[in-house]
């Protein structure tokens, strides 16, 4: 194993374990034994949980950037559907997970935006950058005649992260997807007009 496959995996078992059990229920050791990582490779990588912590935001973030923009930018399909196939994959993923994981970044936010500066203006950045990604789509929307030019996109962008985020968050206290579902539906048809 590389180098960068063993900071990887580190990574990667710990956004799992993460995305499970919250970033403070989970200790090093623990991802490391999942891992099957010895101690010295973490902090050889991170030198601190903290630094663990954003380096795995930044590697979700990018990751989860690269899937917007592949699904909001498929001029193969109009901006309504684009939209509508990003809410599809949320429910997909929390059904998988018999709605217990959610956002990773959603969690994190909620568990460490009161709690660190540091995670708190990370976390933002990445909502900010999914937000104008939404605000996009939603105006390209607009150009084609899609969605009425009356609805300011960035507010429909902002209304559509914190909604479907607060939808996750219902979805998995009440063990169901609908939730999701009932944001979604009244997303389109009572924010943007669309049956």
């Amino acid at each position: 194993m590389t180098t960068n496959d063993t900071r990887n995996l580190i990574i990667q078992t710990g956004a799992d374990l993460i995305g499970t059990k919250g970033f403070g229920a989970t200790g090093i050791n623990g991802i490391l034994t999942v891992a099957g990582v010895p101690k010295g490779s973490f902090y050889h990588y991170f030198s601190s949980k903290n630094d663990f912590g954003l380096a795995i935001i930044d590697t979700f973030a990018d990751e989860y950037d690269a899937k917007l923009d592949r699904m909001l930018n498929d001029s193969s399909r109009s901006c309504v559907d684009r939209l509508r196939a990003y809410f599809d994959i949320g429910f997909e993923n929390m059904t998988n997970c018999d709605c217990t994981r959610g956002c990773l970044i959603g969690n994190l936010g909620q568990e460490l935006a009161g709690q660190n500066e540091t995670f708190r203006v990370r976390l933002d950045k990445v909502f900010t950058g999914w937000e104008k990604r939404f605000e996009r789509c939603i105006a390209e929307a607009q150009t084609a005649g899609d969605i009425d030019s009356c609805i300011d996109p960035s507010d429909a962008a902002s209304v559509l992260l914190s909604g479907w985020e607060g939808a996750i968050l219902r979805s998995k206290v009440v063990k169901s997807t609908d939730p999701m579902e009932r944001f979604a539906r009244v997303f389109f048809t009572q924010y943007l007009g669309i049956v």
